[in-house]
């Protein structure tokens, strides 16, 4: 790719491997029945949006759940275990080849979080890369939770570029979702939807002549 100088991550799909199926699977035996429309890759239940914007707590995520499920005994370990099944891990060499990026653009991370899946995710870096968060591997990495806005709306890229002086027209997203990857073409950016698998990350950058 021509005049790229900055290049912003999304995380799920693109560096850390998720399955929704896994968590569909989960959904259904905690009672939501129709579990493949309530949480999906294109769309979800508004509950998913809250949360990912900190428009709600953990707690009351849990109870939106449990109202789903029409089932109010439900603990939370059982939600937060059915919604952390979502999380299966790094590829082997992903962060190296984050690393290799950073050499050569300036890098961002932008990714729909939520408070429970930050904390996994934070426990899992820990335990397998002795990395306390992602902060090595980027310049800055933003959450959604963290901003109250999350993609695809055009205003989170705009924060993303206006904070760090970025030039959409030399700037790079790359993201698994194409609904993402619109809204960050309303904010002039340029895009590469991540159709591979995680581990495929450096051969796509190849392909693409980014690496």
């Amino acid at each position: 790719m021509q005049n790229i100088k900055n290049i912003i991550f999304d995380y799920g799909n693109v560096i850390f491997e998720i399955d929704f199926k896994r968590t569909q699977d989960a959904l259904m035996q905690l009672g939501i029945k129709n579990s493949t429309e309530f949480f999906a890759h294109k769309s979800h239940h508004s509950l998913f949006n809250d949360f990912e914007t900190a428009t709600i707590t953990p707690a009351e995520f849990r109870t939106g759940i449990r109202e789903a499920a029409g089932n109010k005994n439900l603990t939370d370990e059982e939600i937060d275990a059915a919604w952390n099944s979502l999380l299966i891990g790094v590829p082997p060499g992903i962060h190296d080849v984050l690393l290799k990026v950073k050499l050569k653009y300036r890098t961002f991370l932008l990714s729909n979080n939520n408070e429970t899946h930050y904390l996994y995710i934070s426990e899992y870096l820990k335990k397998e890369f002795n990395m306390d968060d992602n902060s090595s591997l980027f310049e800055k990495a933003y959450f959604s939770q963290h901003m109250f806005l999350r993609k695809p709306n055009v205003e989170i890229f705009e924060q993303v570029i206006r904070e760090n002086g970025l030039n959409p027209s030399e700037t790079l997203f790359i993201d698994d979702s194409p609904q993402h990857i619109e809204g960050a073409k309303l904010a002039g950016l340029n895009t590469l939807l991540m159709t591979r698998h995680p581990r495929d990350l450096e051969q796509v950058l190849i392909d693409h002549q980014i690496l």
